[in-house]
């Protein structure tokens, strides 16, 4: 139960740091780009977010707890951190440095990983690779997003 808890507690408040970073260039910088089509308001993010981190919390619970020990829980438990790790990166490459054409470098690896980890979680809990989804649809979208950005704005 404690992992359970950490996990879905922990993911969004993870997520929820990029706050951080995108309080005053939200407001500042990120206003005077160029945006590319399809961009939603402002106000989508942060539940979409929050409602993503709760399923990629409910997904590394379900691995940590039903798969069993091994090599290929290892392999995708570090695939899952290698994505988390650039997920969390995002945020502050791109709203705190500013820097558009990073950001699509890292978003395009997260996007990958995001699949990747996807992959590995599936024999092991199917579930648990389900979860993951929306998170790899929704980075996606944000790939096309930011690579428009970079384009309207280089």
């Amino acid at each position: 139960m404690l992992i359970l808890l950490l996990c879905v507690l922990g993911l969004p408040l993870l997520g929820g740091l990029g706050a951080v970073f995108t309080g005053d260039s939200l407001r500042e910088w990120y206003q005077t780009l160029q945006k590319p089509p399809g961009v939603p308001p402002n106000a989508v993010f942060g539940p979409v977010w929050s409602v993503l981190y709760l399923m990629m919390g409910l997904s590394l619970a379900r691995v940590i707890l039903r798969a069993r020990p091994g090599r290929d829980k290892r392999v995708a438990l570090g695939a899952f951190a290698i994505q988390l790790v650039l997920n969390l990166a995002w945020t502050p490459v791109f709203f705190g440095a500013h820097q558009i054409f990073a950001g699509l470098a890292i978003i395009v690896c997260l996007w990958f990983g995001i699949l990747l980890t996807i992959r590995l979680f599936f024999p092991l809990d199917r579930p648990a690779a389900w979860l993951l989804f929306p998170y790899a649809v929704w980075v996606g979208y944000a790939t096309y997003l930011n690579a428009g950005y970079w384009w309207l704005n280089r």
